[in-house]
Protein backbone atom coordinates (compact mmCIF):
# COMPACT_ATOMS: atom_id res chain seq x y z
CA UNK A 1 0.00 0.00 0.00
CA UNK A 2 0.85 3.69 0.20
CA UNK A 3 1.55 5.52 3.43
CA UNK A 4 0.73 9.21 3.75
CA UNK A 5 3.90 11.29 3.18
CA UNK A 6 3.32 13.20 6.45
CA UNK A 7 3.52 10.02 8.55
CA UNK A 8 7.07 10.43 9.93
CA UNK A 9 8.05 9.23 13.38
CA UNK A 10 8.17 6.20 15.63
CA UNK A 11 5.41 3.94 16.93
CA UNK A 12 6.79 2.59 20.19
CA UNK A 13 5.13 -0.44 21.83
CA UNK A 14 5.64 -2.26 25.11
CA UNK A 15 4.45 -5.57 26.53
CA UNK A 16 5.48 -8.88 28.07
CA UNK A 17 7.95 -10.79 25.90
CA UNK A 18 9.75 -13.55 27.80
CA UNK A 19 7.88 -15.96 30.06
CA UNK A 20 10.49 -18.70 30.59
CA UNK A 21 13.96 -18.23 32.06
CA UNK A 22 16.05 -21.41 32.43
CA UNK A 23 13.73 -23.99 33.95
CA UNK A 24 11.46 -21.41 35.60
CA UNK A 25 8.25 -20.01 34.17
CA UNK A 26 6.10 -17.04 35.10
CA UNK A 27 2.54 -17.83 36.21
CA UNK A 28 0.90 -14.88 34.51
CA UNK A 29 1.10 -13.30 31.06
CA UNK A 30 1.38 -9.79 32.60
CA UNK A 31 4.55 -10.89 34.45
CA UNK A 32 6.75 -11.58 31.40
CA UNK A 33 9.97 -9.61 30.90
CA UNK A 34 9.32 -6.37 29.01
CA UNK A 35 9.93 -6.37 25.26
CA UNK A 36 10.03 -3.00 23.51
CA UNK A 37 9.41 -2.78 19.82
CA UNK A 38 9.23 0.06 17.37
CA UNK A 39 8.13 0.87 13.86
CA UNK A 40 9.95 3.86 12.39
CA UNK A 41 8.21 5.66 9.52
CA UNK A 42 10.62 7.45 7.22
CA UNK A 43 9.79 8.67 3.73
CA UNK A 44 7.16 6.01 3.07
CA UNK A 45 9.31 3.16 4.42
CA UNK A 46 8.83 1.29 7.69
CA UNK A 47 11.72 -0.02 9.82
CA UNK A 48 11.18 -2.50 12.65
CA UNK A 49 13.28 -3.25 15.68
CA UNK A 50 12.77 -4.90 19.05
CA UNK A 51 14.79 -5.24 22.21
CA UNK A 52 14.24 -6.56 25.71
CA UNK A 53 14.18 -3.84 28.35
CA UNK A 54 17.50 -4.35 30.17
CA UNK A 55 15.98 -3.79 33.60
CA UNK A 56 17.69 -4.84 36.82
CA UNK A 57 15.03 -7.55 36.93
CA UNK A 58 16.01 -8.79 33.46
CA UNK A 59 19.73 -8.75 34.30
CA UNK A 60 19.30 -10.59 37.63
CA UNK A 61 17.06 -13.26 36.10
CA UNK A 62 19.30 -13.84 33.07
CA UNK A 63 22.40 -14.03 35.24
CA UNK A 64 20.79 -16.56 37.61
CA UNK A 65 19.16 -18.37 34.65
CA UNK A 66 15.90 -18.48 36.58
CA UNK A 67 13.25 -16.10 37.91
CA UNK A 68 14.69 -14.44 41.02
CA UNK A 69 12.64 -11.21 41.07
CA UNK A 70 8.96 -11.43 42.04
CA UNK A 71 6.29 -10.08 39.71
CA UNK A 72 2.64 -9.44 40.54
CA UNK A 73 1.46 -12.95 39.66
CA UNK A 74 4.69 -14.87 40.36
CA UNK A 75 6.51 -14.97 43.70
CA UNK A 76 10.22 -15.72 43.34
CA UNK A 77 12.49 -17.08 46.06
CA UNK A 78 16.19 -16.55 46.70
CA UNK A 79 18.78 -19.25 46.35
CA UNK A 80 17.56 -22.20 48.46
CA UNK A 81 21.18 -23.08 49.35
CA UNK A 82 21.63 -19.93 51.45
CA UNK A 83 21.90 -20.38 55.21
CA UNK A 84 19.00 -20.03 57.62
CA UNK A 85 19.92 -16.46 58.70
CA UNK A 86 20.02 -15.15 55.15
CA UNK A 87 16.69 -16.87 54.56
CA UNK A 88 15.05 -15.35 57.64
CA UNK A 89 16.35 -11.93 56.68
CA UNK A 90 15.00 -12.17 53.14
CA UNK A 91 11.55 -13.09 54.49
CA UNK A 92 11.58 -9.94 56.61
CA UNK A 93 12.85 -7.70 53.84
CA UNK A 94 9.92 -8.79 51.65
CA UNK A 95 7.37 -7.32 54.08
CA UNK A 96 7.54 -4.06 52.19
CA UNK A 97 8.75 -5.63 48.99
CA UNK A 98 11.41 -4.16 46.75
CA UNK A 99 9.28 -4.01 43.64
CA UNK A 100 10.36 -5.00 40.16
CA UNK A 101 11.56 -2.54 37.51
CA UNK A 102 10.24 -4.80 34.73
CA UNK A 103 8.34 -1.87 33.19
CA UNK A 104 6.21 -3.71 30.65
CA UNK A 105 2.94 -1.81 30.32
CA UNK A 106 3.35 1.53 28.58
CA UNK A 107 5.61 4.33 27.35
CA UNK A 108 5.55 7.78 28.97
CA UNK A 109 7.07 11.08 27.85
CA UNK A 110 8.48 13.33 30.59
CA UNK A 111 10.33 16.47 29.52
CA UNK A 112 12.27 15.52 26.39
CA UNK A 113 12.71 11.93 27.54
CA UNK A 114 10.82 8.66 27.15
CA UNK A 115 10.28 6.01 29.81
CA UNK A 116 9.04 2.44 29.91
CA UNK A 117 6.48 2.20 32.73
CA UNK A 118 4.82 -0.51 34.80
CA UNK A 119 2.71 -0.13 37.93
CA UNK A 120 5.46 -0.07 40.56
CA UNK A 121 7.48 2.93 41.80
CA UNK A 122 10.16 2.32 39.13
CA UNK A 123 10.27 3.55 35.54
CA UNK A 124 13.14 3.10 33.04
CA UNK A 125 14.38 5.77 30.67
CA UNK A 126 14.85 4.44 27.14
CA UNK A 127 16.24 5.73 23.86
CA UNK A 128 13.22 5.63 21.49
CA UNK A 129 15.45 5.29 18.41
CA UNK A 130 17.76 2.48 19.54
CA UNK A 131 15.47 1.02 22.28
CA UNK A 132 18.47 1.07 24.59
CA UNK A 133 17.70 0.94 28.32
CA UNK A 134 19.03 3.95 30.24
CA UNK A 135 18.72 5.02 33.86
CA UNK A 136 16.22 3.77 36.40
CA UNK A 137 14.02 6.36 38.10
CA UNK A 138 12.41 5.67 41.48
CA UNK A 139 9.27 7.79 41.98
CA UNK A 140 9.62 7.13 45.70
CA UNK A 141 12.65 9.46 45.85
CA UNK A 142 10.43 12.36 44.81
CA UNK A 143 6.95 11.42 46.07
CA UNK A 144 5.85 8.88 48.72
CA UNK A 145 4.19 6.33 46.42
CA UNK A 146 4.61 2.54 46.36
CA UNK A 147 2.70 2.02 43.11
CA UNK A 148 1.78 4.38 40.25
CA UNK A 149 -0.33 4.10 37.11
CA UNK A 150 0.95 3.48 33.60
CA UNK A 151 -1.66 5.81 32.11
CA UNK A 152 -0.55 9.35 32.90
CA UNK A 153 -2.17 12.42 31.34
CA UNK A 154 -0.41 15.31 29.65
CA UNK A 155 -1.68 18.87 29.98
CA UNK A 156 -1.48 21.54 27.26
CA UNK A 157 2.00 22.58 28.47
CA UNK A 158 3.32 19.04 28.24
CA UNK A 159 3.44 18.47 32.02
CA UNK A 160 2.75 14.91 33.13
CA UNK A 161 -0.07 14.26 35.62
CA UNK A 162 -0.09 10.87 37.28
CA UNK A 163 -1.48 9.08 40.32
CA UNK A 164 0.06 6.69 42.80
CA UNK A 165 -0.85 5.08 46.12
CA UNK A 166 1.02 5.81 49.31
CA UNK A 167 0.57 2.72 51.49
CA UNK A 168 0.32 3.26 55.28
CA UNK A 169 2.64 6.27 55.16
CA UNK A 170 2.64 8.03 58.59
CA UNK A 171 -0.31 5.84 59.56
CA UNK A 172 -2.41 6.84 56.53
CA UNK A 173 -3.06 5.25 53.13
CA UNK A 174 -3.81 7.76 50.41
CA UNK A 175 -3.95 8.28 46.68
CA UNK A 176 -1.64 11.04 45.46
CA UNK A 177 -2.01 13.06 42.30
CA UNK A 178 1.37 14.44 41.22
CA UNK A 179 2.74 16.57 38.43
CA UNK A 180 6.08 16.22 36.61
CA UNK A 181 6.95 19.49 34.84
CA UNK A 182 7.80 19.38 31.14
CA UNK A 183 10.84 21.60 31.57
CA UNK A 184 13.16 22.74 34.34
CA UNK A 185 14.30 26.32 35.01
CA UNK A 186 17.19 27.42 32.76
CA UNK A 187 19.74 27.64 35.59
CA UNK A 188 19.04 24.02 36.58
CA UNK A 189 19.39 22.48 33.12
CA UNK A 190 21.47 19.59 34.50
CA UNK A 191 18.69 18.51 36.87
CA UNK A 192 15.92 16.11 35.90
CA UNK A 193 12.30 17.20 35.77
CA UNK A 194 11.56 14.68 38.56
CA UNK A 195 13.41 16.93 41.03
CA UNK A 196 10.65 19.47 40.44
CA UNK A 197 7.83 16.96 40.85
CA UNK A 198 4.97 18.34 42.97
CA UNK A 199 2.07 16.68 44.74
CA UNK A 200 -1.11 18.31 43.46
CA UNK A 201 -3.42 16.77 46.06
CA UNK A 202 -4.08 13.66 48.09
CA UNK A 203 -7.26 11.64 48.56
CA UNK A 204 -7.46 9.52 51.72
CA UNK A 205 -8.23 5.85 51.05
CA UNK A 206 -11.58 4.75 52.50
CA UNK A 207 -9.65 1.94 54.16
CA UNK A 208 -6.19 2.05 55.74
CA UNK A 209 -5.31 -1.55 54.82
CA UNK A 210 -7.41 -2.08 51.68
CA UNK A 211 -6.55 0.57 49.07
CA UNK A 212 -8.34 0.39 45.75
CA UNK A 213 -6.52 -0.93 42.68
CA UNK A 214 -6.67 1.44 39.70
CA UNK A 215 -5.05 1.38 36.27
CA UNK A 216 -6.00 4.85 34.99
CA UNK A 217 -7.82 8.06 35.93
CA UNK A 218 -9.76 10.78 34.10
CA UNK A 219 -9.22 14.45 33.44
CA UNK A 220 -11.32 17.38 32.20
CA UNK A 221 -10.45 21.04 31.76
CA UNK A 222 -11.08 21.80 35.45
CA UNK A 223 -11.23 18.45 37.25
CA UNK A 224 -9.37 15.22 37.91
CA UNK A 225 -11.60 12.12 38.15
CA UNK A 226 -10.52 9.30 40.41
CA UNK A 227 -12.65 6.18 40.82
CA UNK A 228 -12.21 4.19 44.02
CA UNK A 229 -13.47 0.75 43.06
CA UNK A 230 -14.15 -2.21 45.40
CA UNK A 231 -11.32 -4.13 43.74
CA UNK A 232 -8.75 -3.82 46.50
CA UNK A 233 -5.30 -4.80 47.68
CA UNK A 234 -5.08 -6.39 51.12
CA UNK A 235 -1.91 -4.88 52.64
CA UNK A 236 -1.60 -7.41 55.48
CA UNK A 237 -1.90 -10.29 53.01
CA UNK A 238 0.65 -8.58 50.75
CA UNK A 239 3.12 -8.19 53.61
CA UNK A 240 2.88 -11.91 54.40
CA UNK A 241 2.59 -13.21 50.81
CA UNK A 242 6.27 -14.08 50.61
CA UNK A 243 6.22 -16.15 53.80
CA UNK A 244 2.97 -17.85 52.77
CA UNK A 245 4.42 -18.68 49.35
CA UNK A 246 1.63 -17.00 47.36
CA UNK A 247 1.69 -14.23 44.75
CA UNK A 248 0.66 -10.62 45.38
CA UNK A 249 -2.13 -11.08 42.84
CA UNK A 250 -3.83 -13.40 45.37
CA UNK A 251 -3.99 -10.37 47.72
CA UNK A 252 -6.34 -8.54 45.37
CA UNK A 253 -10.06 -9.05 46.01
CA UNK A 254 -13.28 -7.74 44.49
CA UNK A 255 -16.25 -7.12 46.78
CA UNK A 256 -19.38 -7.22 44.63
CA UNK A 257 -21.62 -5.98 47.46
CA UNK A 258 -19.66 -2.79 47.91
CA UNK A 259 -19.96 0.64 46.32
CA UNK A 260 -17.72 2.34 43.77
CA UNK A 261 -16.93 5.92 44.83
CA UNK A 262 -16.23 8.83 42.47
CA UNK A 263 -13.80 11.57 43.54
CA UNK A 264 -13.57 14.89 41.68
CA UNK A 265 -10.62 17.17 42.37
CA UNK A 266 -10.79 20.81 41.32
CA UNK A 267 -7.55 21.44 39.40
CA UNK A 268 -7.46 25.12 40.42
CA UNK A 269 -8.14 24.85 44.17
CA UNK A 270 -6.62 21.32 44.46
CA UNK A 271 -9.55 20.43 46.71
CA UNK A 272 -12.01 17.56 46.34
CA UNK A 273 -15.66 18.31 45.53
CA UNK A 274 -17.39 17.68 48.91
CA UNK A 275 -20.54 15.98 47.53
CA UNK A 276 -20.26 12.16 47.67
CA UNK A 277 -21.05 10.38 44.39
CA UNK A 278 -21.14 6.61 43.97
CA UNK A 279 -22.32 3.74 41.77
CA UNK A 280 -22.63 -0.04 42.08
CA UNK A 281 -19.63 -2.36 42.42
CA UNK A 282 -17.63 -2.72 39.21
CA UNK A 283 -14.10 -3.44 38.03
CA UNK A 284 -12.51 -1.26 35.41
CA UNK A 285 -9.06 -0.63 34.00
CA UNK A 286 -9.43 2.03 31.29
CA UNK A 287 -10.86 5.52 31.26
CA UNK A 288 -11.68 6.59 27.69
CA UNK A 289 -12.28 10.33 28.03
CA UNK A 290 -14.13 12.93 30.09
CA UNK A 291 -15.43 16.46 29.62
CA UNK A 292 -17.66 19.10 31.19
CA UNK A 293 -21.03 20.31 29.94
CA UNK A 294 -23.53 22.66 31.62
CA UNK A 295 -22.42 22.02 35.18
CA UNK A 296 -22.01 18.25 34.63
CA UNK A 297 -18.93 16.05 34.33
CA UNK A 298 -19.34 13.36 31.71
CA UNK A 299 -16.88 10.48 31.77
CA UNK A 300 -16.65 7.27 29.75
CA UNK A 301 -15.00 4.10 31.04
CA UNK A 302 -14.87 0.40 30.14
CA UNK A 303 -16.17 -1.64 33.04
CA UNK A 304 -16.79 -5.24 34.08
CA UNK A 305 -19.14 -6.77 36.64
CA UNK A 306 -16.34 -8.92 38.10
CA UNK A 307 -12.55 -9.34 38.08
CA UNK A 308 -12.37 -12.41 35.81
CA UNK A 309 -10.26 -10.55 33.22
CA UNK A 310 -7.04 -10.75 35.25
CA UNK A 311 -7.55 -14.47 35.91
CA UNK A 312 -7.90 -15.16 32.17
CA UNK A 313 -4.26 -14.34 31.60
CA UNK A 314 -2.75 -16.92 33.95
CA UNK A 315 -0.50 -18.86 31.59
CA UNK A 316 -2.09 -22.15 32.64
CA UNK A 317 -5.28 -20.83 30.97
CA UNK A 318 -3.52 -19.77 27.76
CA UNK A 319 -2.99 -23.21 26.23
CA UNK A 320 -3.60 -24.05 22.60
CA UNK A 321 -7.39 -24.24 22.90
CA UNK A 322 -7.74 -21.22 25.12
CA UNK A 323 -10.03 -19.31 22.75
CA UNK A 324 -12.58 -22.09 23.27
CA UNK A 325 -11.76 -22.75 26.93
CA UNK A 326 -11.27 -19.29 28.35
CA UNK A 327 -14.45 -17.28 28.46
CA UNK A 328 -14.97 -13.94 30.16
CA UNK A 329 -17.78 -14.14 32.70
CA UNK A 330 -18.34 -10.42 32.24
CA UNK A 331 -18.16 -8.68 28.88
CA UNK A 332 -16.45 -5.25 28.79
CA UNK A 333 -19.10 -2.52 28.74
CA UNK A 334 -18.55 1.06 27.70
CA UNK A 335 -20.35 3.14 30.34
CA UNK A 336 -21.02 6.86 30.34
CA UNK A 337 -21.59 8.52 33.70
CA UNK A 338 -23.13 11.98 33.85
CA UNK A 339 -22.48 13.66 37.18
CA UNK A 340 -24.17 16.96 38.09
CA UNK A 341 -21.51 18.92 40.00
CA UNK A 342 -23.54 22.10 40.29
CA UNK A 343 -26.57 20.47 41.81
CA UNK A 344 -29.26 22.27 43.70
CA UNK A 345 -28.75 21.90 47.46
CA UNK A 346 -32.55 21.92 47.93
CA UNK A 347 -33.23 19.25 45.31
CA UNK A 348 -35.90 16.75 46.31
CA UNK A 349 -34.68 13.39 47.68
CA UNK A 350 -35.02 10.59 45.08
CA UNK A 351 -35.02 13.09 42.22
CA UNK A 352 -32.72 12.67 39.21
CA UNK A 353 -30.35 15.63 39.09
CA UNK A 354 -29.10 15.07 35.52
CA UNK A 355 -30.49 17.84 33.32
CA UNK A 356 -28.67 16.88 30.10
CA UNK A 357 -30.35 14.60 27.55
CA UNK A 358 -29.02 11.20 28.64
CA UNK A 359 -30.29 7.93 30.06
CA UNK A 360 -27.59 8.24 32.75
CA UNK A 361 -29.04 9.25 36.12
CA UNK A 362 -27.78 10.78 39.36
CA UNK A 363 -30.29 10.41 42.19
CA UNK A 364 -30.08 12.31 45.45
CA UNK A 365 -30.42 10.14 48.56
CA UNK A 366 -31.59 11.00 52.08
CA UNK A 367 -28.04 11.25 53.43
CA UNK A 368 -27.05 13.69 50.68
CA UNK A 369 -25.04 11.10 48.71
CA UNK A 370 -25.76 10.90 45.01
CA UNK A 371 -26.25 7.50 43.38
CA UNK A 372 -25.19 7.44 39.72
CA UNK A 373 -26.29 5.00 37.02
CA UNK A 374 -24.60 5.05 33.61
CA UNK A 375 -25.80 5.15 30.04
CA UNK A 376 -24.51 2.07 28.19
CA UNK A 377 -22.77 3.27 25.03
CA UNK A 378 -21.71 -0.13 23.63
CA UNK A 379 -20.26 -3.51 24.58
CA UNK A 380 -17.22 -5.58 23.70
CA UNK A 381 -14.45 -3.02 23.24
CA UNK A 382 -11.18 -2.67 25.20
CA UNK A 383 -7.81 -0.86 25.04
CA UNK A 384 -9.53 2.41 24.05
CA UNK A 385 -7.66 5.30 22.46
CA UNK A 386 -8.84 8.72 21.33
CA UNK A 387 -7.48 11.64 19.35
CA UNK A 388 -5.51 13.04 22.32
CA UNK A 389 -6.06 16.63 21.11
CA UNK A 390 -9.63 16.03 22.36
CA UNK A 391 -8.59 14.72 25.77
CA UNK A 392 -10.73 16.35 28.47
CA UNK A 393 -13.00 17.86 25.80
CA UNK A 394 -16.26 16.91 24.17
CA UNK A 395 -15.40 14.24 21.60
CA UNK A 396 -16.93 11.70 19.24
CA UNK A 397 -14.58 8.83 18.46
CA UNK A 398 -13.10 5.92 20.35
CA UNK A 399 -10.59 3.62 18.62
CA UNK A 400 -10.39 0.27 20.40
CA UNK A 401 -9.85 -3.44 20.08
CA UNK A 402 -12.94 -5.56 19.87
CA UNK A 403 -13.30 -8.50 22.21
CA UNK A 404 -16.22 -10.84 22.60
CA UNK A 405 -16.26 -13.47 25.31
CA UNK A 406 -12.59 -14.29 24.81
CA UNK A 407 -10.06 -11.80 26.22
CA UNK A 408 -8.01 -11.73 23.01
CA UNK A 409 -9.01 -9.09 20.43
CA UNK A 410 -10.02 -10.25 16.97
CA UNK A 411 -10.85 -6.88 15.39
CA UNK A 412 -10.32 -3.20 15.88
CA UNK A 413 -13.20 -0.81 16.02
CA UNK A 414 -14.00 2.87 15.61
CA UNK A 415 -16.97 3.82 17.75
CA UNK A 416 -18.94 7.05 17.43
CA UNK A 417 -20.14 7.95 20.95
CA UNK A 418 -22.77 10.33 19.55
CA UNK A 419 -24.42 8.21 16.85
CA UNK A 420 -23.41 4.80 18.36
CA UNK A 421 -22.19 3.68 14.91
CA UNK A 422 -19.25 1.29 14.79
CA UNK A 423 -16.76 0.59 12.01
CA UNK A 424 -14.53 -2.50 12.12
CA UNK A 425 -11.37 -3.85 10.66
CA UNK A 426 -10.76 -7.57 11.05
CA UNK A 427 -9.38 -10.56 9.15
CA UNK A 428 -9.39 -14.26 9.88
CA UNK A 429 -6.66 -15.51 12.22
CA UNK A 430 -5.58 -11.97 13.16
CA UNK A 431 -5.07 -10.56 16.65
CA UNK A 432 -4.63 -6.79 16.48
CA UNK A 433 -3.13 -4.73 19.30
CA UNK A 434 -4.32 -1.46 20.82
CA UNK A 435 -4.99 0.97 17.92
CA UNK A 436 -3.07 4.26 18.09
CA UNK A 437 -4.55 7.32 16.39
CA UNK A 438 -2.12 9.74 14.69
CA UNK A 439 -3.67 13.04 13.55
CA UNK A 440 -2.69 14.43 10.18
CA UNK A 441 -0.73 17.72 10.41
CA UNK A 442 -3.51 19.83 8.86
CA UNK A 443 -6.40 18.00 10.56
CA UNK A 444 -9.70 19.85 10.49
CA UNK A 445 -11.82 17.10 12.01
CA UNK A 446 -11.41 14.77 14.97
CA UNK A 447 -10.84 11.69 12.81
CA UNK A 448 -8.49 13.24 10.22
CA UNK A 449 -5.49 10.94 10.44
CA UNK A 450 -4.47 7.31 10.55
CA UNK A 451 -4.84 4.40 12.96
CA UNK A 452 -1.83 2.15 13.58
CA UNK A 453 -2.02 -1.36 15.02
CA UNK A 454 0.37 -4.33 15.21
CA UNK A 455 -1.30 -7.53 14.05
CA UNK A 456 -0.13 -10.95 15.23
CA UNK A 457 -1.30 -14.00 13.25
CA UNK A 458 -2.70 -17.00 15.13
CA UNK A 459 -0.60 -19.33 12.98
CA UNK A 460 3.06 -18.87 14.03
CA UNK A 461 4.12 -19.55 10.41
CA UNK A 462 2.27 -16.46 9.17
CA UNK A 463 4.34 -13.31 9.65
CA UNK A 464 2.90 -10.46 11.73
CA UNK A 465 2.41 -6.97 10.28
CA UNK A 466 1.87 -3.35 11.10
CA UNK A 467 -1.44 -2.11 9.74
CA UNK A 468 -2.15 1.51 8.72
CA UNK A 469 -5.82 2.46 8.36
CA UNK A 470 -7.45 5.67 7.23
CA UNK A 471 -9.06 6.79 10.51
CA UNK A 472 -12.09 8.31 8.77
CA UNK A 473 -13.16 5.38 6.60
CA UNK A 474 -11.30 2.54 8.37
CA UNK A 475 -10.02 1.34 5.02
CA UNK A 476 -6.54 -0.12 4.77
CA UNK A 477 -3.85 2.25 3.43
CA UNK A 478 -0.98 -0.17 3.77
CA UNK A 479 0.71 -2.84 5.83
CA UNK A 480 4.33 -3.59 6.67
CA UNK A 481 5.02 -7.29 7.13
CA UNK A 482 7.74 -8.16 9.63
CA UNK A 483 9.56 -11.43 9.28
CA UNK A 484 10.12 -12.06 12.99
CA UNK A 485 8.17 -13.63 15.81
CA UNK A 486 6.16 -10.79 17.30
CA UNK A 487 4.31 -10.84 20.62
CA UNK A 488 0.95 -9.47 21.61
CA UNK A 489 1.74 -6.23 23.42
CA UNK A 490 -0.14 -3.88 25.76
CA UNK A 491 0.25 -0.15 25.18
CA UNK A 492 2.40 2.35 23.36
CA UNK A 493 2.64 5.78 21.78
CA UNK A 494 3.45 7.47 18.49
CA UNK A 495 6.32 9.96 18.62
CA UNK A 496 6.22 12.40 15.69
CA UNK A 497 9.59 13.08 14.04
CA UNK A 498 9.63 16.68 15.32
CA UNK A 499 9.24 15.50 18.96
CA UNK A 500 12.48 13.50 18.80
CA UNK A 501 15.52 15.29 20.10
CA UNK A 502 18.45 14.18 18.00
CA UNK A 503 21.75 13.22 19.57
CA UNK A 504 23.46 16.33 18.14
CA UNK A 505 21.02 18.58 19.98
Amino acid sequence: GQLPTWLQGILLRNGPGMHTIGDSKYNHWFDGLALLHSFTFKNGEVYYRSKYLRSDTYNCNIEANRIVVSEFGTMAYPDPCKNIFAKAFSYLSHTIPEFTDNCLINIMKAGDDFYATGETNFIRKINPETLETLEKVDYNKYVAVNVATSHPHYDSDGNVLNMGTSIVDKGKTKYLLFKIPSSVPEQEKKKSCFKHLEVVCSIPSRSLLHPSYYHSFGITENYIIFIEQPFRLDIVKMATAYIRGVSWASCLAFNKDDKTWFHFIDRKTKKEVPTKFYTDAMVFFHHINAYEEDGHIIFDIIAYTDNSLYDMFYLKNLGKDFEENVKLTSIPTCKRFVVPLQCDKDAVVDSNLVTLPSTATAVKEKDGNIYCQPEILCEGIELPRINYDYNGKKYKYVFATQVQWSPVPTKIAKFNTQTKEMLHWGQDDCWPSEPVFVPSPDAKEEDDGVVLTCVVKTDPKDPPFLLVLDAKTFTELGRATVNVEMHMDLHGMFIPQQAMKTETE
